[in-house]
């Protein structure tokens, strides 16, 4: 495919994760993502507490509760119940990875990392450029209304 018509796929598939974003219940941060094989979707997540947990994300605080699943694992635990396979697939996420979330990334054989916004601690990515996954920063802030 050609760069062009890449970055179009690139820029939809996005749009698709910022929208399942929306989806989540955190108030501090609203995270999405989109897991593509060979141009088709197969998983999809957002950040959230495990299945069956209130649907809170914060404690009284307002910190994060330690058990709240990133949008990245959220997809790739989805496809690991499937029977599909990360191996080769594009992850599509509105904020780039942490260093945890890399390290199941790579294990899962996603190939290739487009992200909207830099998270704080680029740690994950440097572990991921490290590990031969490509990384791919795509800021599309106005076009993401």
């Amino acid at each position: 495919m050609n760069e062009r018509k890449q970055e179009k796929y690139d820029k939809a598939y996005l749009r698709m994760a910022k929208e399942w974003g929306k989806l989540s219940y955190c108030k501090r941060k609203q995270v999405g993502a989109i897991i593509v094989k060979d141009r088709m979707i197969i998983s999809d997540g957002y950040n959230g507490t495990p299945t069956g947990f209130e649907n809170f994300c914060e404690d009284e605080e307002g910190y994060t509760k330690w058990y709240v699943l990133h949008a990245e694992a959220n997809a790739i635990l989805k496809v690991a119940s499937s029977t599909q396979s990360c191996e080769g697939a594009t992850l599509y996420i509105t904020l780039s990875p942490c260093r945890e979330c890399s390290k199941l990334i790579h294990q899962a054989g996603i190939k290739r990392v487009v992200y909207q916004t830099a998270y704080k601690d680029d740690s994950g990515l440097r572990f991921l450029e490290r590990a031969g996954v490509e990384t791919y920063h795509l800021p599309i802030l106005e076009e993401m209304v």
